[in-house]
Formats: C-alpha cells, structure tokens, sequence
C-alpha cells in the first residue's frame, strides 16, 4: 500500500483516503469547552453520547451532525488551524509535514491497532447520557496531548 499521507496533499487525497486518516482514538469526541479569559481549551472525560465506547467509533456516523450539530466535520483547512486536535492527530500531523504513529491502522493495516496501542480514549472516558452538564467543568483531564 502506497504512503499516499506522504505523497498527496489533503485536496488531492480521496475521500476515502481522507476518512482513512482517522485512527480512531476519539480525542474529537471528548467535550471540551474553552476559557474564557485564556481562551484555552480544556478536555473533560466526557465523550459525546453517540460514541460507541468499546470501539471509539461513533455508532451514527453518517448521521452525525444531524444528531450533533456541532459535531466536527473536519475539512483541510481546519486540519490546518484547529487549536485543539491532539498531537497524535493524523490530521494534524499530515499538515505538518509529519508521518503517521507507528500504531496508526494505516501503517499496521490493523483497524484495531490505535485500541490495542493505548492511543484512543477507551476505558477512560463516560457519555455524556450519563452525566450532569453542571458537572462538566469538575470532570477536566489533562492526560493527552
């Protein structure tokens, strides 16, 4: 399989390719909320309610900004410039000039590999079905980047 992160910008990549860079570890779907006065953003243990948790992956995906609408639908230029992807981020990493994690499923051609490396947010995060908004702000975590 052709390195095509390497070889393709974003606007030439196919959808496909493009969907492939995801590798599942569902930092996205955490629910985070910036600071006011800093303006910096902070991750809570919560994940969105359609993340199905034994897989990171959302349950409703082709519908999910219907369900979600502020749901991120990343483009190129928000790869780009968004403050908040995590550093593992195959986006992120791609429009930095960077190559992909040694765990990330298009290297290891393992759909499973970003579980079984420990890089997605399984076993560490609640649904939001389960917990107060009030205490959203009370459940901030600082173990990613």
């Amino acid at each position: 399989m052709t390195q095509f992160w390497k070889e393709k910008s974003f606007e030439e990549m196919t959808h496909t390719e493009w969907e492939s860079l995801c590798d599942g570890c569902a930092k996205c779907c955490l629910i985070k909320f910036r600071e006011r006065n800093t303006r910096e953003v902070k991750f809570t243990n919560v994940v969105c309610r359609y993340l199905d948790l034994p897989t990171c992956r959302c349950s409703d995906y082709l519908n999910r900004h219907e369900n979600v609408p502020e749901c991120i639908l990343l483009t190129p230029e928000l790869a780009r410039n968004l403050d908040w992807l995590p550093k593992t981020c195959a986006y992120r990493l791609v429009a930095d000039g960077e190559d992909l994690p040694w765990w990330h499923p298009l290297k290891t051609r393992d759909t499973k590999s970003a579980l079984r490396a420990g890089a997605t947010v399984y076993g560490r995060v609640v649904s939001e079905a389960e917990v107060d908004n009030d205490d959203l702000e009370d459940m901030v975590v600082n173990w990613f980047d």
